[in-house]
């Protein structure tokens, strides 16, 4: 027997779509020559003299997906290894991996980052040691392993974060002051909310910085496609002063949708391994607090799955307005509230309608628009907000598409694949180039 839910929205048409693919600048550093860039970048600073034969050095890891961050890692490490150093990794991610060693280890594994594809040691433990008082007198914490180095080497992409505007965002900065936190560090640095969080990535950066032994920082800034466009070997005096003009870059290097609004957007996948908050609303438009904005702007949004490489951590069914059971029965709340608790951002993780399929999941989104034109609901759809390279959009969009110089259409208006059992058949298979 249909239920009564499947029985309002069987008659609800789901728009034809066409397959677009969006173009942006890819100038980007190939992955052969990402060794050499790295090594020529770490003898341009001479930042080799900081290292003396016989020293513990910790490169942190943290638990975004950066695009050949395996890579990166094991020229670091090779790197302090010719200085005749032993180099591990320190796990640099707050609170994420439910806030256990064991998660976190698990994590890096989903990235690729294991003892054997970087070459060291890699440390988790979830034990902090205080490194001193922030300007405000407030204690600031790090990794007991890091704090225990003889020296850091802090690594991560740097890009606009998804939940706060300020000088210094997702970066170097934010992951001594959150990243090497553990969840006790990251629990202080996020207690006064994000509305504050700007100041205090400064504040506790700085403590960290003058605190522990770090030697020097590693910035990565990638372009629309997730590849690798430059690298940053900053000194540790040089990151709170040039770490915001990387973020300009970053910024101006970020993609977008080349649509500014629909009434429904559909994404297939969200997951830590995208975005901290499960998808980064500086593409989807799905900020969860009042800090930040920008990106797409929607009326609905629904999310279809959750990606393995998230760990069951369903951090961002929050900004959805519907998901699937498939979604829900992947989401275990042990390995996400743990994160939002510390983030203090716990709508992010409030459930969403949960439907029976895919189909049920676009439908309720077009059903409860408002406001709408003559033709219906206008329907975006993308893989995930790492891959917009191809997108799809509803027939609404056909005149845009032609006039817009960085939007080529690929195909002819189609239905969506739904199966029998109504669910995407190429879930997920979209966006990438």
């Amino acid at each position: 027997m249909k239920s009564v839910v499947s029985g309002l929205l069987a008659d609800v048409p789901v728009p034809k779509v066409v397959r677009v693919r969006q173009h942006f600048p890819d100038e980007h550093i190939p992955r052969d020559e990402l060794p050499a860039v790295i090594l020529s970048k770490l003898a341009e600073k001479e930042v080799g003299t900081l290292i003396r034969p016989g020293m513990r050095i910790a490169i942190t890891a943290g638990s975004r997906g950066i695009s050949n961050i395996p890579l990166i890692l094991k020229t670091l490490v090779e790197y302090v290894r010719s200085c005749e150093a032993e180099p591990f990794l320190a796990a640099a991610m707050g609170s994420h991996g439910g806030a256990t060693s064991e998660g976190q280890r698990t994590i890096l594994t989903g990235l690729g980052i294991t003892e054997e594809s970087v070459g060291c040691p890699i440390l988790s433990n979830m034990d902090v040691v205080p490194v001193g008082r922030n300007a405000e007198g407030v204690q600031v914490c790090i990794s007991r392993d890091a704090a225990e180095a003889d020296g850091i080497i802090v690594c991560n992409r740097i890009k606009p974060h998804t939940c706060f505007r300020g000088d210094c965002e997702s970066g170097l900065m934010k992951m001594m002051a959150v990243g090497l936190g553990k969840q006790i560090g990251a629990d202080y640095c996020h207690k006064e909310g994000f509305q504050n969080m700007a100041k205090n990535i400064r504040l506790f950066g700085e403590t960290v910085l003058h605190g522990a032994p770090v030697l020097f920082g590693v910035g990565v800034l990638e372009n629309a496609f997730d590849h690798t466009a430059e690298v940053a070997v900053l000194h540790r005096e040089e990151i709170p002063e040039e770490e915001p003009k990387l973020l300009k870059k970053a910024m101006a290097l970020l993609p977008g949708i080349h649509v500014p609004e629909c009434d429904v957007l559909v994404v297939d996948t969200i997951g830590k391994n995208f975005s901290g908050g499960g998808m980064d609303s500086n593409i989807t438009g799905t900020f969860v607090t009042p800090y930040a904005s920008g990106g797409l702007k929607s009326q609905r949004v629904a999310v279809l799955d959750l990606s393995d490489e998230s760990h069951h951590n369903g951090t961002g069914c929050g900004m959805a307005h519907a998901t699937t059971r498939r979604f829900f029965e992947k989401m275990d709340f042990e390995q996400t509230y743990p994160n939002v608790i510390t983030s203090t951002v716990i709508e992010n993780v409030r459930i969403p309608m949960v439907l029976r399929n895919d189909r049920e999941a676009i439908q309720v989104c077009l059903r409860t628009c408002t406001g709408v034109g003559p033709e219906g609901p206008r329907l975006v759809r993308i893989s995930n907000s790492m891959e917009i390279g191809q997108i799809y959009l509803s027939h609404h969009y056909l005149s845009q598409i032609r006039d817009h110089p960085y939007l080529q259409q690929e195909t002819d208006l189609m239905d969506l694949p739904f199966d029998e059992e109504g669910n995407l058949t190429d879930l997920g298979r979209i966006g990438a180039l």
